[in-house]
């Protein structure tokens, strides 16, 4: 581990310098390029340099104990040493985790696809909620969010709701919020007061660029037609909305909440990138079913990682097991805590595959 680190830190001299020369800085791309990389390596070498400090530190008390005949010099090392033994070992095993291969797509722009699974009108309301839910936590963030396409549903849910979040490592974060998200709670219109069961189903996919997945024009058919709105009302007068298909693996996006033609067109390609791109990357870690699939599920309200629990105040991720009695702190994006301890939960499965 220790010659890997040194072969990091010399790295990211060698990319510090490379930084600085004219060469870089007039090559937007190789300067990208390496600032991403600077980035990457800054945090491991500074733990890596604390790490080698601590260590130092511990040598020379030790010569002091084994050298030393001043009294008060050995109790001062011995006091120190009981300091710094512990914050070693945690060194050390934060320098483990930092070591383990980071997904390339972390620092990826994200595009999220909430659908209301099983529940009806009850399934879409959720599935709103849903979308308050990430909007105020990319608020929390800062990040910068972008409606791409919404079908309203019912009494003012969604039947189907697609975003784009453009921010350095806004996929590193979200990507944990996969799956089939389930609520348990008495809808408002319910007479007797019983507890229903809903499900809404939440696909978050990295952004693709051009340089990844390259679409062959021929490959695509456009449809247009006018935007409608909830029970098939008409919203607009124009043939604005726009079904993109693409013929050889059929997967359809489709379009309208722009008043622009030309943007829905783009926001289409936006998206069936995404969706591309995940279906590659799939194939490539040779995984029966894509990504995208695993993490819709069936909408079934059995089918599910995470519960939101109105009565109790409660909310459950099913995957590590952790419950939290803050409902509606969550349900106001409040939803740090899940996306940290999934993160370390992921990182430590990699940890022993590493081993």
């Amino acid at each position: 581990m220790l010659a890997k680190l040194e072969n990091l830190e010399k790295r990211f001299e060698e990319v510090n310098a490379q930084l600085a020369t004219p060469e870089v800085v007039i090559n937007p791309k190789l300067l990208r390029e390496l600032s991403k990389e600077h980035r990457e390596l800054q945090e491991i070498v500074n733990k890596f340099r604390e790490y080698k400090n601590v260590s130092a530190s511990i040598t020379d008390d030790q010569n002091i104990l084994r050298e030393s005949n001043d009294r008060e010099l050995r109790e001062m090392a011995t006091l120190e040493l009981e300091e710094l033994q512990p914050k070693q070992t945690q060194l050390e095993e934060e320098l483990k985790f930092l070591l383990v291969p980071r997904d390339p797509n972390d620092d990826r722009n994200v595009i999220v696809e909430i659908r209301a699974g099983a529940g009806g009108d009850e399934a879409g309301l959720f599935a709103g909620e849903l979308l308050r839910m990430y909007m105020r936590y990319a608020e929390r963030q800062n990040w910068k969010l972008e409606l791409i396409s919404s079908h309203a549903q019912g009494i003012g849910g969604f039947k189907e709701v697609i975003f784009q979040i453009n921010a350095q490592g806004a996929f590193g974060k979200l990507k944990y919020e996969g799956g089939v998200h389930r609520v348990q709670r008495v809808p408002a219109t319910e007479q007797n007061g019983r507890i229903h069961t809903s499900a809404a189903s939440v696909a978050v996919l990295p952004e693709a660029e051009e340089v990844d997945i390259e679409i062959n024009p021929t490959d695509l058919r456009y449809d247009v037609f006018r935007s409608s709105g909830p029970c098939g009302q008409s919203v607009n007068t124009t043939d604005s909305a726009v079904r993109l298909t693409h013929i050889p693996t059929g997967l359809v996006v489709q379009c309208q909440d722009e008043k622009s033609q030309l943007k829905n067109k783009n926001k289409a390609l936006r998206v069936l990138r995404a969706r591309l791109l995940e279906r590659k990357q799939a194939e490539e870690q040779a995984k029966i079913s894509s990504a995208r699939r695993q993490m819709v599920g069936s909408g079934d309200r059995s089918d599910k990682i995470r519960t939101y629990n109105f009565p109790q105040n409660r909310v459950t991720d099913h995957r590590i097991g952790l419950t939290v009695y803050n409902l509606t702190e969550v349900m106001d994006g409040d939803i740090g805590e899940f996306v940290e301890q999934l993160a370390l939960a992921e990182r430590t499965e990699k940890l022993k595959e590493e081993v």
